[in-house]
């Protein structure tokens, strides 16, 4: 089983294609359930960062190089405060004029470009690169100024902070939920979520394709009351994602992954985020567009 997320979805914290978080037998206080085979479902079980302790029921001990909650936390650090420096900056130095909009349309679009070349590269490296996941933040960072500027200047002026705070709500909000189990991540919960996100992505591809060659919005998934509707689904399953990342990344922790999958993790968490700010940014535009 795999995360929803592009980049947990291509590697993940598993080996042999396998999830440590819907084997049958789930670590109980840090080690596997008594009475099953410590090494049956623990995806890291033959990698050197692996816990070596055999006895049944026992706590597995992390060595010094296995991955903790604090590596994932400055990495995730590095990477979202990079977005956000070279998203103030784009912001500052990129003009956003009616003269000069067509530039930064351009420049928007090519940053969002290179950033999706570099999360490609990196989904399908063996290993984390930390200048692949630093370079495509930074992109991504530009591509989010440049995006925020306008919509700001020309759409909805103040949106922008309510789409960074709600974003930050929602993380708050779905961490709260997964750390007092309200949310369980299990087999159901994500085959749900990806069987949602197929669609919801599917009919935003069919509503593109619409607007491109029939113009205007397409099917008018982008605006008004289905425009509203689409930006709420986007948030709620950007939350779902939240879900599953969370819980590929305690799992990590528990089974002992090794320290650099601290990288991808930032690099998927970074990714579900921006999805978020995007979704909530497009629909407090379109409700501020209504008033």
């Amino acid at each position: 089983m795999r995360s929803s997320n592009p980049v947990f979805s291509r590697r993940g914290f598993s080996r042999d294609n396998g999830y440590a978080g819907f084997n049958a037998q789930q670590p109980q206080a840090g080690g596997p359930a008594v009475g099953a085979d410590p090494y049956a479902s623990n995806p890291y079980a033959t990698n050197p960062y692996a816990p070596q302790d055999t006895q049944l029921g026992a706590p597995q001990q992390a060595r010094g190089n296995a991955m903790t909650i604090d590596d994932v936390v400055s990495r995730t650090a590095m990477t979202l405060g990079t977005v956000v420096f070279t998203a103030v900056l784009s912001w500052l130095l990129l003009p956003v004029d009616p003269a000069n909009l067509t530039k930064s349309y351009v420049i928007g679009v090519g940053a969002a470009l290179v950033a999706l070349v570099l999360s490609l590269v990196q989904s399908f490296k063996r290993k984390p690169s930390p200048a692949l996941i630093l370079g495509y933040a930074a992109f991504e960072g530009v591509f989010l100024g440049v995006i925020s500027a306008v919509v700001s200047t020309y759409i909805a002026d103040g949106v922008v902070i309510q789409a960074v705070l709600g974003t930050m709500a929602v993380f708050a909000g779905v961490l709260i939920a997964y750390k007092m189990r309200w949310i369980r991540v299990t087999r159901r919960f994500y085959g749900f979520v990806m069987a949602a996100a197929m669609g919801f992505m599917l009919l935003m591809v069919v509503n593109m394709l619409f607007a491109v060659f029939a113009g205007g919005d397409g099917l008018g998934f982008r605006s008004g009351g289905l425009g509203i509707l689409f930006g709420v689904i986007g948030i709620v399953l950007g939350a779902c994602f939240l879900a599953l990342d969370f819980k590929q990344v305690e799992d990590g922790v528990t089974y002992g992954a090794p320290r650099e999958e601290a990288w991808l993790a930032a690099f998927g968490l970074t990714m579900t985020l921006v999805w978020i700010y995007l979704e909530a940014l497009r629909l407090l535009s379109i409700l501020q567009g209504d008033d």
